[in-house]
């Protein structure tokens, strides 16, 4: 939890985030997806001012660790049901540019067709900072068993000029 109350808590995540990104590079990665806060967690431990800057802060740390490293920074939003701190692309891209320049988001189709008003218009909106795109469908199964337009959303991914991975 990236933007717990408690700073010990803060400190160890990340170390984790940080001890994850090493692994991620030893194996040959380029990229890790993090989730600012405790899936699962609905309710905040402080303001959002206030768990706003420890997520600022902490992702700075993770962000910066991955810059010696190799390895890009995708910060995910999830849904409304999994998390009350990151939901929407516009929020994560917010997070992201106040961590750095080359700091980037990771979009979940999933996630998306809950909580996005336009999931096409949120993967343009995504271009620059496009680290990473999840694929599931709408009710969590394998892509194509659900009611999400697959065609339109991958056709979008390349109009955008997104080539990187796609992870189930």
């Amino acid at each position: 939890n990236l933007l717990a109350a408690n700073e010990s808590a803060r400190t160890m995540s990340v170390k984790y985030v940080k001890d994850t990104i090493t692994m991620v590079k030893e194996l040959g990665g380029q990229e890790i997806t993090v989730v600012p806060g405790t899936v699962g967690k609905v309710v905040p431990d402080a303001s959002a001012e206030e768990e706003w800057n420890w997520a600022v802060q902490s992702l700075k740390q993770c962000y910066e660790h991955g810059l010696k490293e190799g390895v890009r920074l995708a910060i995910e939003p999830l849904n409304r049901f999994e998390t009350y701190f990151l939901s929407r692309h516009d929020q994560a891209l917010a997070l992201a540019e106040a961590v750095g320049p080359k700091a980037g988001i990771c979009l979940d189709a999933f996630h998306m067709n809950i909580q996005e008003k336009d999931m096409l218009q949120a993967l343009r909106n995504s271009k620059a900072r496009l680290n990473d795109v999840h694929v599931a469908d709408n009710n969590r199964m394998a892509c194509g068993m659900g009611s999400i337009d697959w065609k339109a959303f991958i056709q979008t991914l390349k109009e955008i000029g997104y080539d990187g991975a796609l992870t189930v």
